[in-house]
């Protein structure tokens, strides 16, 4: 496992950039899956602006100013604060021993803030300066939808931060009770409904403010939802974020080895979960260990161990038992028991969705149909997944599903719903248009 990308580049590389540890490899993949979006939602807004689906919207500008006092203060603070403390932190190097706690406390580099600050407000003038005019004028712009896409990454990032957090810590109370501000503070816990929800929300508004077609960048936006989904889980498997599956009792992990597993019987499979009892009550929250939820399936010969019981050596979240020889490492442990790798199974199947959507994207002519697709099978997905995944239950008329469980059901139903619903619509526009 590779906690942040210093540990990357280290096993990869041989180098030590202790700089590298500021960026989590969860947050760099997540990075990514923004990127990925953004692009496949540029290439299918700009499709259905040629098809005519879409069309610009005229804006008024004031061109040819020089840069205000507030533009120019505005990109000194960003400089300043990017010198302060990412800068700053690479050049902290290993006197930052914690990088959260570093960008979280007043710590920083004053000298290179302040010279950065300069900067970014010096290009700023000097790009108002080229194109400023003699006599200010006012002219009109046409914007397109596709030229809205950085503002729609920036909304969905925000919003669908804010949302995971929220859903993450209404599913784990007790946790956020314990200690409210490391979990609001902490770039682990997110919850991708919860971020699937609130980003949803944000954007409806923004697209009633510019009047683009909500129906139409829906279906522009399902393949490039599905396809950041599993760019995502790339991360939580890289860092083992505890993002992952119940225990195959099939099989213990090797004592004394990294991330090697044997086959067990019951009788070595309980003799070990006895041993790290207290790690497992605490874990999934029982009271017994007979209650440990566990599945017993071997690999076929063909296929490796790891597919089905994995024990995340070096997990970010630190869960599990020391390594042995692991000395001066901030992430030394790993599960006693390997677990199922859900987050590589989501990202084989959704990465197999997003094929389905991007083939099904030209062929779907009837508006919300493709969005409809898109939610019963991210529904499907997430529902069969969620029966082998470690997560908070809840108890509602002698069920006991999870938080994503519920979720997954309202989508496969609010989906097909969409799906149905946006046909007969259809339908009906095309008989009203004959009469």
């Amino acid at each position: 496992m590779y906690p942040n990308l210093y540990y990357a580049f280290k096993d990869l590389f041989g180098v030590n950039w202790n700089g590298l540890r500021f960026i989590n490899s969860f947050g760099f993949f997540v990075a990514l899956s923004f990127l990925a979006a953004a692009y496949i939602l540029t290439l299918e807004l700009k499709r259905k602006e040629r098809a005519g689906l879409l069309s610009f919207q005229e804006v008024k500008m004031n061109v040819g100013k020089g840069a205000s006092a507030g533009e120019l203060l505005l990109n000194f603070l960003l400089g300043f604060l990017l010198g302060y403390k990412i800068i700053g932190l690479f050049i902290a190097g290993s006197e930052a021993a914690d990088p959260q706690q570093f960008i979280f406390s007043s710590e920083g580099n004053w000298p290179v803030g302040i010279g950065l600050g300069i900067l970014f407000a010096g290009l700023k003038w000097w790009e108002k300066h080229k194109q400023k005019l003699d006599k200010p004028e006012e002219r009109t712009i046409r914007i397109w939808p596709h030229d809205r896409v950085g503002d729609l990454v920036i909304y969905a990032a925000l919003f669908g931060f804010l949302g995971a957090k929220i859903f993450h810590n209404l599913e784990n109370w007790q946790d956020f009770k314990t200690n409210p501000i490391e979990a609001l503070l902490s770039f682990s816990g997110l919850t991708f409904y919860g971020g699937l929800i609130c980003a949803a929300v944000a954007i409806w508004f923004y697209t009633r403010k510019h009047k683009i077609s909500f129906t139409h960048l829906c279906d522009a936006i399902a393949p490039a939802l599905i396809l950041a989904y599993s760019i995502g889980r790339i991360g939580c498997q890289v860092a083992g974020d505890g993002d992952w599956g119940v225990l195959n009792s099939a099989y213990v992990t090797v004592p004394g080895n990294q991330s090697t597993v044997q086959l067990a019987d019951t009788a070595r499979f309980q003799g070990t979960l006895q041993s790290h009892g207290n790690f497992y009550l605490r874990t999934f929250q029982v009271n017994n260990i007979s209650e440990v939820p566990h599945i017993s399936v071997k690999a076929p010969g063909w296929l490796p161990n790891w597919l089905f019981a994995y024990t995340y050596p070096h997990n970010v979240v630190n869960e599990g038992v020391r390594i042995p020889g692991c000395e001066g490492d901030q992430f030394c442990n790993q599960l006693p028991i390997p677990v199922f790798p859900t987050p590589f199974y989501e990202t084989v199947t959704s990465f197999l969705l997003f094929l389905l959507l991007w083939t099904l994207r030209k062929k779907m002519k009837i508006p919300g149909t493709l969005f409809g697709i898109y939610l019963i099978v991210n529904g499907i997905e997430r529902f069969f997944v969620e029966q082998i995944r470690v997560n908070t239950k809840y108890s509602i008329f002698g069920f006991h599903p999870t938080q994503a469980e519920i979720i997954a059901v309202m989508l496969v139903i609010g989906g097909a719903a969409l799906y149905f619903i946006s046909k007969k619509k259809y339908a009906a526009k095309v008989e009203t248009n004959k009469a």
